[in-house]
């Protein structure tokens, strides 16, 4: 099956057992459909470059699935139907990375300097 890879960005006044129960609920979405909720990262509250829907900050997410197009397809369709998605990216990848995906770690290297000094 194919490997994707989705961005999705969430209403900043959810909390964030909200924000993480959307992870899950468009997880069963993709496993209803026939596929596979590989690793999610929930990123936490961000500010966003510019406002989307009088919004400065977002709960943010990031998903590895293994999926067939069809349910991909149909968990975009849902996210962008539910009221607390504002913004989605789907990426096809060749392969997953291993390990924390480049947001984490750039906060993990971030702490690891700060004990340095």
């Amino acid at each position: 099956m194919p490997l994707y890879e989705h961005v999705m960005i969430a209403r900043q006044d959810l909390s964030n057992t909200q924000a993480e129960g959307l992870i899950e609920h468009f997880g069963t979405v993709l496993s209803d459909n026939g596929g596979n909720l590989v690793e999610n990262e929930y990123w936490g509250v961000k500010t966003m470059a510019y406002k989307i829907n009088k919004n400065r900050k977002g709960h943010y997410a990031f998903l590895k699935t293994d999926a067939p197009a069809e349910a991909v397809q149909e968990m975009e369709r849902l996210m962008r139907l539910h009221e607390d998605v504002m913004r989605v990216l789907t990426i096809k990848v060749d392969e997953h990375e291993e390990g924390p995906s480049v947001q984490t770690r750039k906060s993990d290297e971030r702490g690891e300097r700060r004990e340095r000094r």
